[in-house]
């Protein structure tokens, strides 16, 4: 089992930047695939990107690829989401998840943090 904790969001005007980071606690980071979702309010739940085990392997959806960077550190623990050229309708609650299996499917992911709230002003 692992433990998510998100942090990095906050306030940010069009056309900037953040950092969003996810501490993993518990067994074995290295052996989950990670990714990270969104949800913006009166909206589903939307798939943003994956990462495989040691990194070599990503895959984005496409209303955020070129704007967005999952990458991780496996030494510390940690993933990480860097988001470019932020816009308005980026604004939502950003999560991290885990799973076992690499597939840019959505689905299957057994563990989540708690979600870390981003704001994107016009």
């Amino acid at each position: 089992q692992v433990q998510l904790m998100e942090s990095g969001g906050g306030l940010v005007q069009a056309g900037g930047s953040l950092r969003l980071s996810c501490a993993a606690s518990g067994r074995a980071f290295s052996t989950y695939v990670m990714g990270w979702f969104r949800q913006a309010p009166g909206k589903e739940q939307e798939f943003l990107a994956v990462i495989d085990w040691t990194g070599s392997s990503t895959y984005y959806a496409d209303s955020v690829k070129g704007r967005f960077t999952i990458s991780r550190d496996n030494t510390e623990n940690s993933l990480y989401l860097q988001m470019n050229s932020l816009k308005p309708e980026d604004t939502a609650v950003y999560y991290c998840a885990a799973k076992r299996g690499y597939s840019a499917n959505p689905d299957g992911y057994a563990y989540w943090g708690q979600g870390t709230q981003v704001t994107v002003s016009s």
